[in-house]
This record gives C-alpha cells, structure tokens and sequence, in this order.
C-alpha cells in the first residue's frame, strides 16, 4: 500500500491540511483558521493522526528556523500573529503526533512542488516568488531547498524607484524594497484599489512590471535558475507577463546568453499547479523525510 503523507501548509490567515501519497494525488483537504498556536496546532496533529498518515510535511510562514542542524529548527521567529513568536511549531506538532516531518517555509514547499509536479518538473536550479499580502521566495539550487543562516528574504531586496511612481512604499524596514514597492498593499496605497480591480489600467502594470523585472534580473545573476515562476494575486494578471519579459531583458541587456533566457516565454512564466503547489510541496517534503 503506498504511504500516506500528510501537508500542512501554514499560512498567516489559514492552515491547509491535506492527505495524499507520493504521486501528488490528494485524498483529502480542509482548511483551519490561523488563530493561537495553543489552539490550532493541537487540532491540527490530531486530525492527522486519526488519518494515521506515515509521515508529515509542513510549509510555514517565516521568519522561521528551516536549518536541521540549528537547536531551534522548526521554531518560529519574531511576527506580529498572536502567540506565533518563538513558538516551537515543529515540537509541538511531533509531541501531538509523533511521524517523520519535513520542515520548511510556505515559498519553499511552492518551488519544491512546481519542481516535483509542475512546470519545473527535472530542472534543479529554480526561483519561485509570490506576490501577494507580502512578497517572499523559495529558491532550489542543485536540487536542494535554499536555506543558509535563516532562509531567503528575497521580498526584501532593494529596488531602483522609478521616478515616475506616484506611492510610497509600503514597507516598515525599507523605502525602496520589492515588497514595498510591488506587494498588493503597495499596489493598493498607490492606486486606491486592489489589482483585480485595475486590470484594465495599463499604467499600474507598467510600473508593477519594471520592478518585478528589476528583481528577476537579480535573482538571475544571484542564482542562475534554470526558470522563474511567479504566484499570488499578480500572476492571475495574465497580461504583465510580456512586459516583465520584456523590460526584464531590457535590463540584463545581453549580459547573459544561455538557451533558456532564448526561450524567455517559457523561462518566466507563473505558477502551474491551480494554487496547488505550496501544498503539493508538503507531499513532497514529507515524502522526502519518511525516505530519509
């Protein structure tokens, strides 16, 4: 019989549970909201022990420990969620229910599962960021999770203002930083709207475009991935992706020429697995820890 591995993808306003098997087949999915550690994390364990899945993989929201050999691995850090700082998210899960578990960040387990399932299925080197409430970034190289002193905070990354923004940014940190400046609040405090609103104003995606170029260009040069691939609320605005590509060029300016970056509609390209593959990494990080 085929093991039964259970996803637990955390995110800051739900946690979505799901039980599959290493194919990426999902049996069962349910969603609980993100409220007090005390109270969801308990819950959570029992629902996947009466399950009885064999092992569990979890995506969590950050800042939080992702390196095994830390002593504080899978506990979280500072963050403004009641009762989330310094929890110890991944002992308090393996104390309700004690199987194999894989413990990474929500950007990570997203590239991990358009690495083992989706449109970055065979490559090793890979950039998936999303732009949503905030901006994060899950990176593999050579097949394995980025994760370093922390794990990347690649959101944060200072940008070039255009001088014909008309906002601010948004960020608390930073004045000029890719969450600050291309975050959907960023968007909203800008224009008076949410993106899905103003799918029709050329001018918010020709801004919104140049600095998400700006940011391909340099996570390119940073970590030479064999694709990049864009979620959250902005990549269901189909109609930006040429002008990424596009002014993404402009802005390396043939400073590197490799046989993906010739194929540029297929090298940046949004997410392919029906927002399905922050959980569908899960599968596979707890596949990986039952293996391991």
């Amino acid at each position: 019989m085929a093991a039964r591995i259970g996803a637990l993808e955390a995110g800051g306003t739900k946690m979505v549970l799901a039980v599959g098997t290493a194919d990426g087949t999902i049996e069962e999915q349910v969603s609980m909201p993100t409220v007090e550690p005390d109270r969801v994390v308990p819950e959570m364990a029992k629902w996947f022990a009466e399950r009885e899945v064999d092992a569990i993989g979890i995506g969590a929201f950050g800042p939080t420990i992702v390196n095994p050999n830390n002593p504080d691995f899978g506990k979280t850090c500072f963050t403004p969620k009641p009762g989330w700082s310094y929890f110890d998210f991944l002992g308090t899960m393996r104390a309700g229910y004690n199987v194999p578990m894989g413990y990474d960040t929500d950007v990570n387990v997203a590239c991990l599962g358009e690495a083992t399932f989706g449109c970055a299925k065979g490559l090793d080197s890979v950039c998936y960021f999303t732009i949503g409430t905030g901006i994060g970034a899950g990176v593999m190289v050579g097949g394995q999770l980025l994760h370093g002193m922390l794990h990347p905070e690649a959101g944060h990354i200072l940008l070039t203002k255009l001088p014909n923004d008309p906002g601010t940014s948004t960020c608390p940190k930073h004045d000029r930083c890719f969450e600050g400046l291309a975050a959907g609040p960023s968007i909203k405090a800008r224009w008076g709207a949410s993106g899905s609103e103003l799918a029709d104003r050329n001018e918010v995606w020709e801004l919104e475009a140049d600095y998400i170029a700006q940011a391909c260009e340099i996570y390119v040069t940073c970590y030479s991935p064999e694709k990049i691939i864009i979620g959250g609320g902005v990549a269901h605005q189909e109609q930006i992706f040429p002008l990424i590509r596009k002014k993404f060029l402009a802005y390396l300016n043939d400073y590197l020429k490799t046989p993906e970056l010739e194929d540029i509609d297929n090298y940046i390209v949004p997410n392919s697995l029906n927002e399905k593959q922050g959980i569908l990494g899960c599968i596979e990080l707890g596949r990986r820890a039952l293996e391991a």
